[in-house]
């Protein structure tokens, strides 16, 4: 029987994920990608997203993407980087919510659902920040990445929670 985690152990294991997840935001910004598409990045801070999803109720693992872009766009970004995370973040959290609640997809396909629909979500916010239609030209490269990342990050995801639940 698990013990329930008091309101401090709550806010500090929080703080750590938060924390790991800009950390891997950060490291995701000194991985040059030679893609040549804006927008295609490894998606390592989703690494804690996957596993706060997979272990924590969906409202504690929102809460904790949510932040990380809040804080992440405020120390690394600008107004358009938030916009384009947050529109990412929140369709591919929506996505892999709803995947993961149904159990459509095995934990490494929601992770490709996820990757597949931040790309969307950015695809989207650009065509209403550029008022043009034409960035949806990006779709089969950012879908094509969105496979990629999404199932290496569902593989590790699914080998990180494993290899912690056992401990």
């Amino acid at each position: 029987m698990k013990k329930k985690k008091t309101p401090a152990q709550k806010a500090a294991l929080y703080g750590v994920l938060v924390a790991l997840a800009m950390i891997l935001s950060y490291i995701e910004v000194l991985i040059p990608l030679p893609v040549g598409i804006p927008g295609v990045k490894p998606g390592l801070a989703n690494l804690v997203v996957f596993f706060a999803l997979y272990s924590m109720s969906a409202g504690e693992a929102f809460l904790i993407s949510m932040v990380r872009i809040i804080l992440v766009s405020i120390t690394f970004g600008n107004g358009s980087a938030f916009l384009y995370s947050m529109a990412g973040g929140i369709l591919s959290f929506l996505v892999m919510w709803i995947c993961q609640k149904k159990e459509f997809l095995v934990p490494t396909g929601v992770s490709i659902a996820g990757g597949i629909a931040h790309n969307v979500g950015q695809l989207l916010m650009a065509s209403v920040i550029l008022e043009n239609g034409a960035v949806f030209t990006y779709m089969p490269v950012l879908l094509t990445a969105g496979c990629i990342t999404g199932g290496i990050i569902g593989i590790i995801g699914g080998q990180i929670r494993s290899r912690i639940i056992k401990s």
